[in-house]
């Protein structure tokens, strides 16, 4: 298998030159840490390289081929970083005096590289245990992790987008069945299974609709109390555009559709028309969709292209951050979104809480008036059981220290935006986080995250490219119809095979 090259000169001699510190707030029995009876398997880390090649080779193939990868709420980065955190001279120093293991973690979100690359430091700092970050670049994740797989030091510490995502990679998952960090899981919906065993876990809820400028749509004559339905938000949306020039702003951000910025539509917005048709159809998945709401698809879609910054034929070269500053621009009311981009639009002060809101994406579907922001989670943990015994335990023994340290907490909620599903969760700042508890203590229903069931990456890769043509004219709705329902039916069948 021919690996893709990922640039990590700096990684490998600074990641692995620390022995490991044991945490001393945990326990100090190896069984009683992991919450079983039997040691780690030493055979597991004992795979001929022959056979790993193989291996990949396979599970390359199967990627290509299958299900739903890691669909992307993600920064425009286009190129993985990587960082170890080994702190200041005196956690350098401590480390040597008898510990063991290393933690490597390939993370999935760009948006919050900077903030693991800070709590990793800070663990490092704490025990002496050397905490490699590195971050896939926006729409690479996949391929990133089968080219680190491939490596002798591969991650201790990946992400699967769930259960299509889990089929690829499960040979690779230790289970996690009896372990600190399951047990500090506030529900088992969060513990990602096949068969009896646990082989990831859930670590972040997050949320997604339209962050509004409140400033600017009361500025165009509005409030969000305004808005309860499509309607609404397409008369909102075009009485903004009509008035363009007077106001001195758009009405929405540009729709980007580059790699960084395309999962927004392709991903996320495309969610709805599933979410509408499974809930009609009573299912959780599907190898042949109807698109049943198609034309509501279209209708939202449309609504966007027609009243944003840009015109629509330019939107295949507008990228994420284009989108991102135009809002932090106030050229702009309406920037489709998650609680993730919290963090980046308040830091600089640019905008306050009382600035922002987020409301649902509306289609015409549904009952309108009770419907809540886009909820859920495609980030699942997976603990690498092909590496060696003592990284394996330094995993563990990392991601139990985010979910239940204060360092921890505090920085996944207020740092990273996160609202985690474990029972030392903080409260957290993150006024959209707020908003969706809000909703959804007003017997609003969250719109489920139905897009990890999306048959293949080839399948999203097709419809943004059907959506970027129908965007520039050079295509039609037709077209994308095609890559939604068509496209859906051969790539499930061809996982089926």
């Amino acid at each position: 298998m021919k690996k893709v090259e990922n640039s990590l000169a700096n990684l490998d001699n600074a990641r692995y030159d620390m022995d490991r510190k044991r945490l001393e707030t945990l326990p100090t029995d190896k069984a009683e840490r992991q919450g079983a009876t039997e040691p780690l398997p030493n055979e597991i880390c004992k795979e001929d390289n022959t056979m790993k090649a193989k291996k990949l080779l396979s599970l390359g193939i199967a990627c290509t081929m299958a299900a739903g990868l890691l669909a992307g709420c993600g920064a425009s980065s286009s190129d993985s970083t990587a960082s170890t955190a080994t702190g200041d001279t005196g956690a350098s120093a401590a480390a040597t005096d008898g510990a063991s293991g290393k933690v490597y973690y390939l993370n999935f979100k760009p948006e919050q590289d900077q903030q693991w690359q800070d709590l990793a430091a800070v663990y490092t700092e704490q025990t002496g245990v050397p905490v490699t970050v590195v971050t896939a670049a926006s729409g690479e994740y996949e391929t990133t992790l089968m080219s680190e797989m491939a490596k002798s030091d591969a991650p201790t510490l990946f992400q699967v987008n769930g259960p299509i995502g889990l089929a690829n990679w499960k040979d690779y998952c230790y289970d996690l069945t009896g372990t600190p960090i399951l047990g500090e899981l506030t529900s088992d919906t969060y513990a990602l299974k096949d068969g009896d065993a646990t082989l990831g876990i859930g670590y972040v809820i997050e949320s997604y609709g339209l962050i509004t400028n409140k400033t600017l749509l009361e500025k165009a004559g509005y409030t969000i109390d305004d808005i309860k339905s499509f309607a609404d938000l397409k008369k909102v949306a075009e009485d903004i555009t009509a008035r363009q020039d007077e106001l001195g702003f758009a009405a929405f951000t540009s729709a980007g559709m580059d790699s960084s910025s395309d999962w927004r539509y392709k991903t996320h917005l495309a969610n709805l028309p599933i979410y509408f048709e499974y809930k009609d159809e009573g299912i959780t998945s599907t190898d042949a969709i109807k698109g049943t709401y198609l034309d509501n698809y279209k209708n939202i879609f449309d609504l966007y292209i027609n009243n944003s910054t840009c015109a629509p034929t330019e939107l295949a070269g507008k990228t994420a951050d284009d989108s991102r500053n135009e809002f932090l621009a106030n050229e702009a009311v309406f920037y489709q979104n998650g609680s993730w981009e919290y963090v980046n639009l308040t830091q600089d002060g640019t905008f306050t809480d009382d600035d922002l809101a987020m409301i649902p994406i509306y289609i015409g579907v549904g009952d309108e008036a009770n419907q809540g922001l886009c909820t859920g989670t495609e980030n699942y943990w997976c603990v690498n059981k092909e590496a060696p015994e003592e990284d394996i335990q330094a995993t563990l023994d990392f991601i139990y220290w985010c979910v239940t340290s204060e360092e921890g907490t505090k920085a996944m909620a207020d740092d990273m935006g996160f609202v985690i599903p474990f029972k030392g969760a903080q409260e957290s700042t993150n006024v959209f986080v707020k908003e969706d508890q809000e909703m959804t203590a007003e017997g609003k229903v969250p719109v489920s995250w139905n897009f990890t069931t999306m048959p293949s990456e080839n399948w999203k890769n097709n419809l943004g490219s059907a959506l970027t043509a129908y965007a520039a004219g050079t295509g039609t709705w037709d077209d994308v119809v095609t890559a939604f329902v068509d496209g859906w039916a051969t790539e499930a069948a061809l996982n089926a095979g």
